[in-house]
């Protein structure tokens, strides 16, 4: 058994020389970015100071006066609140070198021709797909919250609302793979894939046979992915090597160390389109920690959802319009009318949808708040990261303290120590108001699910951390009474009873190293 597995994930190795990774991706990260521009700043002060010595009480007085107005500033510009108090913290502590961060992380250097492209091609296709009057107002009739929230939706972009799709939950990333390839191999006319991260193994190796033999059958073979992915687990060309294989690909974004802003904004999406029949969604990544063929965290705990019918057409224009971002004459119109498209009959309304940082609204946040706001016996909740806004953290407390019941699933294994300590700083505060958070004990979760009053549900791309929130673009999947509302309950009751309860006891237990670093970070925690 060990060796058929062995000789699956070589699969992907024969079409494409493994990519190497080495200390050049460290040292070009965002980590090693930031690093080096502190340390560059602190060099020249320490300089100044060294042969300006006379000229300190100027330069004093000059820091005081630039602070006074950058606060002002501050105050006074629009800005999420807790942003404000993170860069009032940094530019009081460093003037100089605070202000030109916010200058540079603030300006359209880097990103203004992003933002501009983005702009025109959502005005392009503003009306690609129909909306259906008639369908808002049949669930209007059901719901009036729950129409209204669609109407939100729908303005922020063509997100239309849907009959006629049938959902499939799956509540691990190794049963949504194993289904993937299942619809992989039906393909027949095209594929289109947009993942955050990429990792060559068993997965991976797995999806890149079939996309290889379909694109020599003739599939249009379409891969997207993250530009993080050159540092952490893909060579830069690899474009040009799924080119050999009559795949064609595209990294989003490349990182440009100090020549663009645009790092923050990352391709967080997760999004595979099927012939315009099929789409999958949610937290799956193509790395085998995903489907647990590799154990980083312990257990990883993942969901993902398949549409079949009128809705994917959405996903299939969200991946559209991030791939023409570069092409001069993009084509919409044969991918999104397929008169031979069966539509099946389905209970409940579905509607996929996408978040822009480009733009003015703040699609992940309201859709989650707007659920707790409408609550009116539970709301479940899974999520890896808990970075909280005081929007966010308001509409948590507010909701348990009217008596809904409100449960968090955090890892109980971390992946990343800083926000795992980050996530504890709000334990107390939303403990004392009534919420109860879990952590999964087996080891990491990654699935981002909402579900409430066993009538609607949201699975997608959209942490609860700032990064998610303002900062990537993003996707997910609203329901409304569909069938598998039942499954996704299901699947959080049974992932609760592999937890371990939070409670005033367990946070005085914790190592103090981790409370220490929770404060700490807390302060710069928008710029995480």
């Amino acid at each position: 058994m060990e060796q058929l597995d062995k000789e699956k994930e070589n699969l992907g190795m024969s079409l494409l020389k493994k990519g190497q990774k080495g200390i050049v991706s460290v040292i070009f990260s965002r980590v090693g970015f930031v690093t080096l521009i502190l340390l560059l700043q602190f060099f020249l002060l320490f300089t100044i100071f060294y042969w300006f010595a006379s000229m300190l009480p100027y330069y004093i007085g000059g820091s005081v006066l630039f602070t006074i107005v950058m606060v002002l500033h501050l105050i006074n510009g629009n800005y999420d609140p807790t942003a404000k108090i993170t860069w009032l913290i940094v530019i009081m502590l460093l003037p100089i070198f605070g202000s030109l961060l916010l200058w540079y992380t603030q300006s359209d250097i880097g990103h203004r021709a992003l933002r501009d492209r983005i702009s025109q091609l959502m005005k392009q296709t503003e009306n690609a797909i129909p909306s259906s009057e008639q369908t808002i107002l049949e669930l209007a009739a059901d719901n009036p919250g729950a129409a209204s929230l669609c109407r939100y939706i729908g303005r922020t972009g063509c997100f239309p609302l849907y009959k006629n799709t049938t959902v499939t939950y799956f509540p691990l990333g190794e049963k949504k793979w194993e289904e993937m390839l299942k619809q992989l191999e039906e393909a027949k006319d095209f594929i289109f894939m947009e993942y955050f991260i990429i990792d060559e193994g068993l997965m991976w190796g797995r999806v890149l046979e079939i996309l290889s033999r379909k694109a020599a059958e003739g599939v249009d073979v379409r891969v997207m992915y993250d530009g993080t992915c050159e540092f952490s687990s893909l060579p830069h060309d690899y474009p040009k090597r799924l080119k050999t294989l009559g795949i064609k690909c595209k990294m989003f974004a490349p990182v440009t160390p100090f020549a663009s802003t645009h790092y923050n904004f990352r391709d967080h999406r997760k999004i595979l389109v099927i012939d315009g029949k099929t789409a999958f969604n949610g937290g799956v990544n193509l790395a085998d920690e995903y489907i647990n063929h590799k154990k980083k965290y312990g257990h990883w705990k993942d969901t993902a959802v398949m549409l079949q019918g009128e809705a994917v057409k959405s996903f299939t224009l969200m991946f559209l319009q991030m791939w023409n971002i570069d092409e001069k004459n993009p084509s919409f119109t044969p991918f999104l009318n397929r008169p031979e498209l069966k539509i099946p009959e389905a209970e409940g309304y579905v509607l996929p949808y996408g978040d822009c940082p480009l733009d003015s609204y703040q699609v992940g946040e309201c859709v989650y708040m707007d659920i707790l706001n409408r609550a009116h016996k539970y709301v479940h909740i899974m999520t890896p990261y808990l970075i909280l806004d005081g929007e966010m953290n308001t509409a948590l407390k507010f909701a348990a303290e009217r008596g809904i019941e409100v449960i968090l699933i955090l890892p109980g294994i971390p992946d990343k120590k800083a926000p795992y300590a980050l996530a504890k700083t709000h334990y107390r505060s939303l403990l004392a108001s009534g919420v109860q958070i879990y952590e999964y004990t087996p080891g990491f979760v990654h699935a981002k699910v909402f579900v409430s009053d066993d009538r609607e549900a949201v699975v997608g791309t959209i942490n609860l951390d700032y990064r998610s929130l303002y900062h990537h673009f993003e996707c997910a999947t609203y329901m409304y009474k569909t069938g598998c509302i039942s499954s996704i309950e299901s699947d959080f009751q049974d992932t609760l009873q592999k937890c371990r309860k939070v409670t005033e006891a367990t946070l005085k237990k914790e190592k103090w190293t981790t409370k220490l670093t929770g404060y700490l970070l807390k302060i710069i925690a928008p710029l995480l």
